[in-house]
């Protein structure tokens, strides 16, 4: 009897361990649960803690590529002096960071004389194209407007423009787009645009890119317009916008030796100003600048076609190589020449006027073999003009 209450003593004992070790058993499991949790929920602020600092690394990367990307922008742009080639650069750098075989881009400036803005370059797929918006349609108009960077990821869906307008004003379709006016000191100069007949071509990053490749573009462009400035002052003249008689020889040159080779005509026409002296001394040395810019402008709207070359030859003498242009076709314009300018009205000091040319015509090879003899010749065609009563044309 006293041995079973023993062993029964013993049991309950047991069992009492057993329990506490149990419960023991129970509490390390759920420690151990818990710490596991928190190993887990470490792992992954770890994790987190590292796509962020790929993250960071990644555009830390995109930065460096962005920067030594633009360096190459620059030193393309730096080694471009005037306004066609540095458009050109651009646009081809342009193509180049992007990479869209689809997408155009085109750079605008406002024109230096006349105010207005007009397409100076654009490219696809580096490739020169023709675009029918020279002046830049609705979106160019919406940021010269405002000032502002401009992006649509699909026109279509954009309220503020009217796309029956635009397929109007321009036969490629635009979809999506980026544009940026092109600023110095706070004045617009231009703008720099691209878009694609994709919708969502372009990012918002994009558009931050881009707004930074603007930023080198304007004054890349301001100072190839800087350039083009210079450029023309050293070749024009400052009075009448016409060139000046040493760069006009220096075509001269250049154009005799073209038309020797192919054994094509060519005319010479010297013009000058009946009675000039006459302005000066009535008027003043003033109105005979007026006299002067007037003749100039008519000069121009006669013999303005592509290829003419206008120069003034020297105090009121003007001259106009004619390049394919036979005496007859030559004599006709002069004459022409001599009509527009009687009719001319000046108006000088309030006194309304009129004045006349007389021109001399000589060509090649009828007239001369030479540049000089050219010249000679249409100087004595034009003295010839003055024996005869001026306000005439005579050719020799």
């Amino acid at each position: 009897m006293r041995f079973f209450l023993v062993i029964s003593l013993a049991l309950i004992v047991n069992i009492i361990m057993l329990l506490f070790f149990y419960r023991r058993l129970k509490d390390k499991k759920s420690e151990v649960k818990l710490q596991r949790e928190e190993y887990f929920e470490k792992a992954n602020l770890l994790k987190a803690d590292l796509e962020k600092e790929w993250q960071v690394i990644g555009a830390f990367r995109q930065k460096i590529i962005s920067y030594n990307q633009l360096k190459v922008l620059v030193e393309k742009l730096s080694v471009s002096m005037s306004l066609d080639d540095t458009a050109r650069a651009l646009c081809r750098e342009v193509s180049k960071l992007f990479g869209h075989g689809d997408s155009t881009i085109a750079v605008y400036v406002f024109d230096q004389h006349t105010g207005e803005l007009g397409i100076t370059c654009a490219e696809r797929n580096s490739k020169v194209i023709n675009i029918r918006s020279k002046r830049g349609d609705v979106f160019d108009r919406w940021v010269m407007k405002t000032l502002q960077p401009l992006y649509l990821e699909d026109a279509r869906n954009d309220f503020r423009f009217d796309m029956d307008k635009v397929d109007e004003e321009e036969v490629r379709p635009v979809r999506c787009l980026l544009s940026v006016p092109l600023m110095v000191h706070n004045k617009p100069i231009g703008i720099l645009r691209m878009d694609s007949p994709v919708p969502d071509r372009f990012s918002k990053e994009d558009l931050r890119f881009f707004r930074t490749i603007g930023d080198v573009a304007a004054v890349a462009i301001e100072n190839a317009l800087l350039f083009d400035r210079v450029e023309e002052l050293a070749i024009k003249d400052g009075l009448t916008g016409l060139y000046l008689r040493r760069y006009f020889l220096e075509r001269f040159d250049e154009e005799m030796s073209r038309h020797l080779r192919k054994e094509k005509e060519m005319s010479f026409v010297m013009i000058d100003l009946d009675h000039f002296k006459k302005y000066n001394d009535t008027f003043g040395h003033a109105a005979g600048d007026i006299v002067l810019k007037s003749l100039a402008a008519i000069l121009q709207k006669v013999f303005g076609a592509p290829g003419n070359l206008i120069g003034r030859y020297g105090g009121e003498e003007f001259c106009v190589l004619l390049p394919e242009c036979g005496p007859k076709e030559a004599l006709e314009l002069a004459e022409h020449l001599i009509k527009r300018v009687e009719e001319e009205e000046i108006v000088l000091r309030r006194e309304k006027t009129h004045i006349t040319v007389s021109a001399g015509v000589a060509s090649f090879p009828l007239s001369a073999r030479t540049k000089e003899d050219l010249i000679e010749m249409a100087d004595q065609a034009l003295y010839q003009a003055k024996r005869k009563g001026r306000n005439r044309v005579c050719a020799l």
